[in-house]
């Protein structure tokens, strides 16, 4: 089998054996009969700086959706609902082409780059792993990350199956001290650094805007740490959550890169990021094309 299609034929494992939302576990997936001891006090993931695996970082399509990694190691925020997967395909390969370990702190994530870290958040209680992203999936609607049954546990949710989580990228070189981790008692910020500042024509926006202002002005790529297609702004989140909706109901390969960010004291809906200004502005020209919006590029 070639190497690319024995990867997605991998990736289809974290997609079926997480344990459903009901508490219950997928068929006889679970944690498994001798589980070690102590396992809630297995340590995080150490995030370092790895080269990215050959194949699992390619495009590729699953259930009819296509897919597009990122491809490179960069910030990235996601909000939505993990769930673990266990004893049934513990010590099968994964989408990296090591074994799966239900006792190890990783995860299976539809499009972050492989490897790579990532700091995950119950959003109920606040308290955060840090796991290493090293399989494809879950592609189950509705789920945005599949975890190893030890990272299930220390998040809390094990016996319950899944919950709500946010996903913030770690990237080489970011310092993640113990100290930062405990201090994490609620739900980070949904945006923490701001963009360019929005033209005042768009900060009146409170319905998606039929046109657009002018592109604004970006440092030169080289400067860039990542570029993100501006869609809308609005002073009324629900609109902004209309439009993403519409978005990726027209958009559904882009579902994995909208973000609706509270910046200011308007709600943004920006997709990406992107590692350049020309991929960004394909993309903004698509929306444009199909959507009669001119969107805006921005860089945070």
């Amino acid at each position: 089998m070639k190497p690319f299609l024995a990867f997605v034929v991998l990736a289809l494992s974290a997609c079926a054996s997480a344990p459903s939302g009901s508490g219950g576990y997928y068929k006889d997936d679970g944690p498994g009969e001798r589980p070690p001891a102590d396992l809630d006090q297995v340590a995080d993931a150490q995030p370092k700086a790895e080269p990215l695996h050959r194949y699992a970082n390619r495009p590729y399509q699953v259930f009819g959706k296509d897919y597009v990694p990122l491809a490179f190691v960069q910030p990235y925020r996601q909000r939505g609902t993990a769930s673990w997967y266990g004893k049934k395909f513990h010590g099968q390969r994964t989408a990296s082409g090591e074994p799966y370990d239900m006792y190890a702190m990783t995860a299976a994530h539809p499009t972050l780059p492989i490897p790579s870290y990532a700091r995950v958040t119950r959003v109920a209680t606040g308290r955060s792993v840090i796991v290493r992203i090293n399989d494809r999936g879950p592609f189950h609607q509705g789920r945005m990350i599949d975890l190893s049954y030890a990272a299930a546990l220390k998040l809390g949710f094990a016996h319950l199956g899944s919950a709500e989580v946010e996903l913030e990228s770690i990237e080489p070189g970011q310092a993640v001290t113990p100290t930062q981790q405990a201090a994490t008692t609620t739900p980070p910020a949904v945006a923490t650094t701001p963009p360019a500042p929005a033209p005042t024509q768009q900060a009146a926006t409170t319905t998606p805007p039929a046109a657009a202002p002018t592109e604004q002005a970006l440092p030169a790529p080289e400067q860039a740490v990542a570029v993100y297609v501006q869609v809308g702004a609005f002073s009324s989140r629900a609109n902004a959550e209309n439009l993403r909706s519409r978005l990726e109901g027209e958009f559904g390969w882009l579902r994995d890169t909208v973000q609706v960010l509270a910046i200011g004291n308007l709600w943004r809906l920006h997709v990406g990021p992107y590692r350049t200004q020309d991929d960004a502005r394909s993309v903004a020209e698509r929306i444009e094309s199909q959507l009669s919006i001119k969107p805006l590029l921005v860089v945070r």
